[in-house]
């Protein structure tokens, strides 16, 4: 694996599925470094859901100076292509006064956004993706079913490689699709990958399944427990906004709809969380660039590998 390129500046990504340790890990890599911390994550981008989000708390972003946390309104439309040129301005201006730079975060596309770029898309208007937010939301309960069809209707080609249990990304298509009058999968042109001006090293890290849904299991009880139906509550009026269509928020906002009862919608929590991990690390384990870490090790050894990788010590592969 091609690890060492000309240049000094690294962005270390940290990578691996939601409930794995990544925020402990970033954190003493940041500090080992003398860095801040990039948030690539989609949601921990807006204001007013910390607890859902699972953002950095005021003590850990005391410890470490975090970009991309918190930044935006939950009426902002934000998306990817915006994040990788945001990300890219902010890298080169932080890379003259630092070597390292740390980046972390759960959302693939936007770690994939800034490592390889992007297709420039047309910005899709408000009303269409409130549109299609409706739409699903009327469908007797069955948005994804009603998300599934939409998207083979308007893209069979796109239908046959997107994930189909991926709300997010059949959304995406169908409001594309609507917004151009074209398949979505025309819109695709990128071939290859940007060229970027430093060098990136991506660790990931990884636990045994059964450990890794444990932890999810635990860390919805300790959101529940924070005061995240509160926090639910308090942007209930908001619910028809993109950037509440997250897993979380979802279950609450239908159990205050009446749909089940509390029990249910922290079940669901739990499942659908569990389900977004599992799709996490089939798509982090495509990326052969990535070199994983044993989240059960100490700090001091994953640190340590850290280093080797970005000194291109050779670090045997796993």
């Amino acid at each position: 694996m091609e690890r060492c390129f000309d240049t000094a500046n690294v962005l270390l990504l940290i990578l691996g599925p939601t409930g794995v340790g990544k925020t402990e890990l970033a954190l003493r890599a940041a500090e080992h470094f003398d860095c801040p911390i990039l948030s690539c994550d989609s949601r921990q981008v807006y204001r007013d859901i910390p607890i859902g989000t699972a953002a950095p708390t005021k003590e850990e972003q005391a410890r470490v100076k975090h970009y991309f946390v918190a930044t935006r309104a939950l009426e902002d439309d934000y998306n990817a292509g915006q994040y990788e040129r945001d990300a890219l301005a902010l890298l080169e201006q932080l890379f003259a006064t630092h070597e390292v730079l740390v980046m972390t975060g759960g959302s693939m596309l936007y770690a994939d956004a800034v490592c390889n770029g992007l297709d420039d898309l047309p910005t899709v208007p408000k009303e269409i993706r409130k549109e299609v937010t409706e739409k699903g939301r009327r469908a007797n309960g069955k948005g994804l079913q009603w998300l599934q069809h939409e998207v083979q209707r308007l893209d069979p080609v796109y239908w046959e490689k997107v994930d189909r249990n991926n709300p997010a990304r059949l959304a995406h298509c169908v409001e594309l699709c609507m917004t151009t009058g074209k398949p979505y999968s025309s819109l695709l042109t990128k071939s290859g990958i940007s060229k970027r001006p430093f060098r990136i090293v991506k660790v990931a890290l990884d636990r045994p399944r059964a450990e890794l849904y444990a932890r999810i299991d635990e860390r919805v009880k300790k959101m529940m427990a924070d005061g995240l139906l509160d926090e639910a509550k308090a942007v209930y009026r908001k619910r028809h906004l993109n950037s509440l269509q997250t897993v979380g928020y979802k279950e609450l906002f239908a159990y205050m709809d009446g749909e089940y009862d509390l029990e249910r919608a922290i079940e669901l929590i739990q499942q659908n969380t569990r389900h977004y991990a599992k799709r996490q690390l089939t798509w982090f384990r495509r990326d052969k660039d990535i070199y994983w870490l044993n989240a059960k090790d100490n700090y001091e050894k994953n640190i340590s590998i850290i280093d080797s990788l970005l000194r291109c010590d050779g670090v045997q592969e796993k």
